[in-house]
Order: C-alpha cells, then structure tokens, then sequence
C-alpha cells in the first residue's frame, strides 16, 4: 500500500480509537431487503459481491441480500444514490467524482464507506501475437473501453488521454469483460481493457482457448497521477497470476464497499460485521477477500467512514 494510504489508514483509525465507545452491546440486527450491487460477470465484484450477499442473507436470517449484477462502478453509484442497491462495491476514483459531482455524475452523490476492500488492478489485454506493445499503438484499432457504466470505461478513457488519445482514435465498443473476453478470442476486437481484482475469471478463462499477454502500462502511470490524482498508483501485476505471462507494470485504485450516508447506523455496523466476520468464507469465494485488514480497511479517502462502520471498528478494537 502506497504511502500516502497507509498516513491515511493511521489518521483513520486514531479518528475511530479515540471517539470513544457506544457502549451497550450490539445494535438491533437489520431487517428486510438489503440489495448489494456487483459489477460484470465474470469480474471480482461478482463473485465477492454474490459470497457477501450470501454471508448477509445467512447471518441477518431476517435479511434477503438479493445480488445485482451491474455494469460497476458508476452504475453501482448510481443505484445506491437512487435507493435501488443498498450497498455496492465501486473503485476509489468513479467514488471521488461522485462526491464531488464531477462528469459523469450531474450532481453530488451523497455515499460514503464500509470499508477499503483490495486494489484494482488496469489490465490491457492484447493477443499475444499482437503489435500492441504500448497504449499509443492502439490507435486506429478495435478495443472495448469497458461496459457503460463501468469504473474501467472511466480509467481507460483517462489512460488514452495521457497516452494523447482520444476516445475517437480507437474503434470503440463498450462490452462487459466476458463479452471482451469472447470478441477478443473470435478476432472481433484487438485488445480490452479491464480493471479488476487479480486473477479477473474472465481472463483466467480466456487464456485456455487464446494466447494473450497483458500491455504494461507504466509509462502512463506517471501522467495519469498528475492529471487525475494520487489514488492512482503505480504496481505490478506478477507474472504468475495468468502463467506465461511476464510480469508489468500497470495501475492500480482501491475498491470500497459503499452506502447512502442516510443508512442507519445500526444496518451499517452489521453489515460491516459481517464482512469481516465472513472473510474467510469470502476468500474460499476470491482470493483477494484476503487483502480485508481492519487496520487498513478505514483508509477510505476521499469518502468518510459512514458513523455504523466506525462503531464496528471501534468496538472490535476493545
């Protein structure tokens, strides 16, 4: 973890240590629907979204967790501030624009965290006999930016900016990451972007039928910090996550876990609860159900902890 997270995650938890403790047990389990929103099948959010929806539905007996699947991170925002997700998993940059009421949200988004999840990581996916050795050379060709809606759709937009490309400088489309995956393997397109956990099942899938390599993407990592800001950060994707492939360096964001900052607090303190009493049953789900630390979980910059997940840290922290 970056620097500049883990001052962020320090600051944090001295915040929660010396608010003091509720005192008087448990608040009230919650009750009725609680929808969690997810992202593209065959991506992380998926199946660590469908695993905590289970975990919810069985520790809250008087919980139906349905899941929705959904085009991610905007998305996700989206039905969260329109009431029709009750939590949602979003990467840390579509969460800042949402806060702030920058494109493409019209106005201020008012959610806040549960937790810091994992990071993200940027992965250019090229056949491996491709020409696409860096982002410049995508121009002129067929690439999916990711689903509309999708946190991947804002970054890859961002990263072909700093590359001196435009949206209009490639053949566009807008799939989800299985759809990627198949147009990728059936010539359709020449390269997708994806910004997920590691390993992405779509891609693990892929790489059984079609020969692929990832595109390293540091020489933009460096633009993109000082044009977007610091929640994006330079990492390695190893070279033993897709096997025959060499490890590069890409970008990586953090993920949160979000809510409406009007959920009560008493619904926010077990769902946090039960993300992190459930983890290792996430991580039979996912592996990168592995990186939920209490200690870092809090570094939520630029969203505010909502005051329910605040309480949970504090008291498990006793």
């Amino acid at each position: 973890m970056p620097v500049a997270r883990l001052v962020a995650a320090a600051f944090a938890l001295v915040s929660v240590l010396i608010a003091g403790c509720s005192g008087g047990g448990a608040p009230p389990r919650p009750t009725g629907d609680i929808s969690v929103a997810t992202g593209n099948r065959g991506g992380v959010y998926a199946a660590y979204g469908a695993g905590y929806a289970e975990l919810i539905g069985r520790r809250l007996p008087d919980v139906a967790a349905p899941v929705l699947y959904t085009g991610g991170s905007v998305d996700n925002l989206r039905r969260v501030d329109e009431g029709e997700a009750r939590v949602a998993f979003t990467l840390a940059d579509s969460a800042a624009d949402a806060v702030a009421g920058r494109a493409p949200f019209a106005e201020r988004v008012p959610v806040v965290a549960l937790a810091a999840l994992y990071d993200n990581y940027v992965q250019l996916v090229v056949p491996s006999d491709s020409p696409v050795r860096r982002v410049a050379d995508l121009r002129g060709r067929r690439v999916s930016l990711g689903s509309v809606g999708s946190g991947t759709a804002v970054i890859a937009e961002r990263i072909l900016d700093v590359a001196g490309l435009s949206e209009g400088d490639v053949a566009a489309q807008r799939l989800d990451v299985r759809a990627s995956a198949s147009a990728l393997a059936e010539g359709r397109i020449e390269a997708f972007f994806w910004s997920g956990g590691l390993p992405t099942a779509a891609i693990t899938e892929l790489r059984r039928t079609t020969p692929i390599r990832l595109v390293d993407l540091g020489e933009v990592v460096g633009s993109l910090t000082r044009s977007y800001g610091e929640l994006y950060t330079e990492t390695i994707v190893p070279a033993v996550v897709y096997g025959k492939q060499s490890a590069v360096s890409t970008v990586s964001v953090p993920n949160f876990l979000v809510v409406r900052r009007d959920m009560p607090d008493a619904e926010a303190y077990w769902l946090t609860r039960v993300l992190f009493e459930g983890q290792s049953q996430l991580i039979r789900v996912h592996p990168e159900a592995r990186r939920l630390d209490r200690r870092t979980a809090i570094a939520t910059f630029p969203l505010e902890l909502h005051p329910g997940a605040e309480r949970w840290y504090r008291e498990s922290q006793s």
